[in-house]
Order: structure tokens, then C-alpha cells, then sequence
């Protein structure tokens, strides 16, 4: 496998700006290098789908899906985002680990797959919108009445390999994103006569209870549900008591709460309105017997459970979330990736396609 090609092109990629929603550019990109190695490419809600050829709907599908938008670049960047760089070992620039080099791991292991044989069908999605979670891309594919529900052609697939900068490891779980939030109402009044009600102590005697509060049910493999307040405002002027207080809470669902269940319990012990931002980003798990994990294990793949959110939370079958570089590179300044992670990303992927293949026989 020639991996200089597919680094070349994260290259090339980090040269583009992509940020959510505005992936045009590096979409075009992708597909032309595509479509030279003679792959067809649809693009279902501005998201790129490949498939190999030969599709048939009565075989079982597995699909390869990593995500071409990017965040917007950390302030802290002492290098052009956009300069990937000339060193020969490793790949600078925003979107080079978070994550282009899953991108073009997996588009060199679904090529190597394009004259293989395989008992099962293969496909290749780059998605867009999924550092925002927009409606276009992984929900829009896998979401209900979305494209492979309503596909004349294709089903929906059976297995998803998420590409995610995990170090190689094989995370069988991860947690959801839960963002609450709260609006504290009281009464403004003069601070020197000591009137109103003051909406920020209400907020505070809240946020202690948040604090305090013991999600008692334990996930086997994710633990507690993790609860921050991370954001507070309030206030006009130093000598009036505040009528509002806002603030904002973090949450990190398990696999054992579900997220209206987790609202509902922490409204009840808040005087704040809660208000959640989205009830879709929950948290995912691998069932114990699929085929993925076997497959990941007879690999010798470490497993784990991954605190970050991805495209798997809208993918409603059997899915493992791996890939290349490391996931505390993310959304930080000087982002980069290894070249040799990438390497080892591609074989990772052949050698789990074709474990997935052969056990798909029995």
C-alpha cells in the first residue's frame, strides 16, 4: 500500500479550510482523488458515499465512515493551521489528527478492497457537520426516514467502523453530550435596601444540588454520568439585585440513563428551568456478542471506553469507533499526526475488514 499517496493528500486536505458546514471545497477535493482511482462517489446530503462495486442488497453491509469537517482554529495555534508543513514524519495543520488521518486511512484500505472479493458488501462514507452535530450528515444517513432507510438501493448497513483519532484502541463504548441550559428567575431590586429576589443565589443553591446530585445507577464499561456547570452570567450593575441567572451544564450520558430521564431527575431537584440543548447525542455500546468486537479481539486490539462523542451516536447498528493519532490532539493549537500512526491505521483496517469478512460466513 502506497501510504506516501494518502498523505499526500491529508496534505492537501489541511491546505482547504472545512469548517462545519462549509466543506464544499474539501469535498471536491476528496472526490476528484476518488474518482482517479475509478471509484464512483455519490453525495447524499453533501456527505461522499463510495461503494464497491458489485453491491447486493441480500449481503450483509459494513461501513467505514470518518468525518472531513473541522473545527475552527484554537487561538493558541504558533503555526499556520493550514500549513500541513515538509516534514516527512509528521503532518501538521487544523484537521490533520481530528480528522483527516481516519479520512485517508480509510479511503486507502476501502481501495485496497475495490478488486478483492468480499462476502460482504463494503462501504465508504466521509461525512460532514459532525463537530456540530448538524442535520445533513451522519443523522441525515443514518437517522429515521433517512437516507439508507429510504434508499431504493442500498439498505441500511449491518456493521459501522466510526474513524476517530483513538490511538489505535478500539472503543466499544462512548459517552453521550447532554448541555443544559438553566435560566434562575427572581425579582431586581436595590442591593443597598436589600430587595428583590436574587436570582444568582437561587442559581448557586442550584448548582450546589447539581453538585451533590448521585446518578446511582454505574454503567459496566463507563462508570458515573459526569455532571459540570462550566458557564454562569448574570448581572447589569454593581448595586442591583439580579432579576436572571444563566448558566450552563455539561453532561456526559452513559449508557444507562437515557437523556429525557436525566433531565427529568435533575429538574426535580432545581428551581432553574432546564432547558437541553438536543436529546440526540447519546452515549453507545457495543453488544457484547457482535461480530465487531470479536473480530477487534482476535485482532489484538485493545478496547475501551471513550469519554468524547462522534458520528456514532446517530448509527442505530453494531459499531466500534478507531483510528489514528490520538484523541488529546483534538481542537488543540498545532494539531498533528504522526505518518507512521497512518501506516499503521491502513493494515489496522485491512486486517479488521477482512476479520469481519471471513466471520460474516458463519
Amino acid at each position: 500500500m502506497n501510504c506516501l499517496k494518502y498523505t499526500d493528500l491529508l496534505k492537501r486536505m489541511v491546505a482547504v479550510p472545512s469548517p462545519s458546514f462549509q466543506e464544499e471545497a474539501v469535498a471536491g477535493l476528496i472526490c476528484s482523488e476518488l474518482e482517479k482511482d475509478g471509484i464512483e462517489v455519490s453525495r447524499p446530503g453533501g456527505n461522499i458515499l463510495a461503494v464497491k462495486p458489485g453491491y447486493d442488497p441480500h449481503r450483509r453491509t459494513l461501513a467505514l465512515i470518518a468525518h472531513m469537517d473541522t473545527v475552527a482554529p484554537n487561538k493558541g495555534y504558533t503555526r499556520d493551521p493550514y500549513d500541513p508543513g515538509d516534514d516527512t514524519g509528521i503532518i501538521y495543520g487544523l484537521g490533520s489528527n481530528d480528522d483527516g488521518g481516519c479520512v485517508v486511512s480509510m479511503i486507502a484500505a476501502f481501495t485496497h478492497f475495490m478488486d478483492i472479493p468480499l462476502n460482504i458488501n463494503l462501504i465508504l462514507i466521509i461525512s460532514r457537520e459532525e463537530e456540530r452535530s448538524g442535520p445533513d450528515g451522519s443523522s441525515f444517513l443514518f437517522g429515521k426516514g433517512g437516507f439508507f432507510e429510504t434508499s431504493a438501493e442500498y439498505r441500511m448497513p449491518d456493521w459501522v467502523i466510526v474513524g476517530e483519532p483513538t490511538g489505535l484502541r478500539a472503543a466499544s463504548s462512548e459517552r453521550g453530550l447532554l448541555v443544559l441550559d438553566a435560566l434562575a428567575k427572581g425579582k431586581a431590586g436595590h442591593a443597598a435596601r436589600d430587595e428583590g429576589v436574587n436570582a444568582l443565589y437561587i442559581a448557586m443553591e442550584d448548582i450546589a444540588a447539581l453538585r451533590g446530585y448521585d446518578f446511582g445507577r454505574i454503567s459496566k464499561s463507563m462508570g458515573k454520568v459526569h455532571l459540570a456547570v462550566t458557564m454562569i452570567s448574570a448581572g447589569e450593575a454593581h448595586n442591583v439585585v439580579p432579576a436572571e441567572c444563566r448558566f450552563t451544564v455539561d453532561i456526559r450520558p452513559t449508557d444507562v440513563y437515557s437523556n429525557e430521564e436525566i433531565v427529568s431527575s435533575l429538574q426535580a431537584i432545581c428551581k432553574s428551568t432546564l432547558t437541553p440543548r438536543s436529546l440526540h447525542n447519546r452515549s453507545s455500546a457495543t453488544p457484547e456478542g457482535s461480530l465487531l468486537l470479536r473480530a477487534v479481539r482476535d485482532s489484538g486490539i485493545e478496547t475501551f471506553s471513550s469519554p468524547t462523542t462522534s458520528d456514532w451516536m446517530s448509527i442505530p447498528v453494531d459499531a466500534i469507533k478507531i483510528g489514528p493519532g490520538e484523541s488529546s490532539r483534538s481542537h488543540k493549537a498545532d494539531e498533528f499526526i504522526l505518518v507512521e500512526e497512518i501506516r499503521q491505521a491502513i493494515s489496522t483496517y485491512i486486517k479488521l475488514i477482512g476479520c469481519i469478512d471471513e466471520y460474516s460466513l458463519e
